[in-house]
C-alpha cells in the first residue's frame, strides 16, 4: 500500500524529496513558520567547481516575535537572483545531454514575477512534473501538526543535517573532476537522464 507523506514544498527539491513526490500521494506542509537553513530557499546544483548553492533571496523574516507563516515569506525583488540563477543553471548545464530538452519549460520560472516564496516553490515542482509529462493534485496542510498521522518527511527540508538515502549513480558531466555527488536538485537529474528520471526515481530508497 503507497502511503501519503508529508512534505515541505522546496525551491527545485531534492532528488530524495522528488521521489516522495513522484512515488507517494503527497500533503504539502504550508502551515508552519520559516524556518532558516533550509531548501525552502535554497537548491544545490554540479557545477564546475563541484556542489554548488542557489539561494533565493527573501525579505527580512519575523518582525517583532521573530517568527513568520512560511506561506507569508516575500522574495527579495531587489535582487536579479532569477537571471544569476538562469545563468548558473546554463553554465552548469547546458553541455549536458537533455539542458535543450526542457530549458524552454523550464526558463519561464526565471521570467515571471513572484511574490512569495510558496508561490515559486510550488512552480517549480509543477513545472518538473510537467516535463516528466506528469500532473500531480497534490493537498495542503490547513494547521500545523508536530505530530502528523501521516508519514513525516518534513525534515528532508534541512540543508545542514544529513539522513540516509540510498540512490544509484548516474552520469554527471563534471563526475571525472568530483565524482558523483548524489542528491542534488532533480535539475540535476533531470538534465543528465531526461525521460528516464521517473524510472530512476523509483529506485531511490529512503
Amino acid at each position: 500500500m503507497i502511503e501519503q507523506v508529508l512534505l515541505h514544498p522546496t525551491y527545485f527539491p531534492s532528488i530524495a524529496q522528488f521521489h516522495l513526490i513522484w512515488c507517494n500521494p503527497c500533503v504539502l506542509e504550508v502551515s508552519d513558520n520559516y524556518q532558516k537553513q533550509t531548501l525552502r530557499n535554497r537548491t544545490y546544483i554540479y557545477g564546475a567547481n563541484g556542489k554548488q548553492a542557489l539561494n533565493l533571496p527573501i525579505k527580512h523574516v519575523g518582525g517583532d516575535t521573530g517568527r513568520q507563516l512560511f506561506r507569508d515569506v516575500k522574495v527579495e525583488d531587489h535582487f536579479a537572483w532569477q537571471r544569476l540563477h538562469w545563468k548558473s543553471l546554463e553554465t552548469a548545464y547546458r553541455t549536458s545531454p537533455y539542458f535543450e530538452y526542457y530549458e524552454d519549460d523550464l526558463v519561464r520560472i526565471f521570467e515571471k514575477s513572484y511574490t512569495f516564496l510558496l508561490d515559486v516553490n510550488i512552480d517549480t515542482i509543477e513545472t518538473l512534473l510537467a516535463c516528466l509529462q506528469t500532473d500531480v493534485n497534490f493537498d495542503k496542510t490547513e494547521i500545523y501538526e508536530a505530530t502528523p498521522s501521516i508519514a513525516d518527511y518534513r525534515y528532508l527540508s534541512s540543508a545542514k543535517k544529513q539522513y540516509p538515502v540510498t540512490m544509484p549513480e548516474y552520469h554527471q558531466i563534471f563526475a571525472d573532476k568530483y565524482g558523483f555527488i548524489p542528491n542534488l536538485s532533480v535539475l540535476d537529474l533531470l538534465f543528465h537522464e531526461g525521460p528516464n528520471t521517473g524510472d530512476y526515481l523509483t529506485k531511490v530508497i529512503l
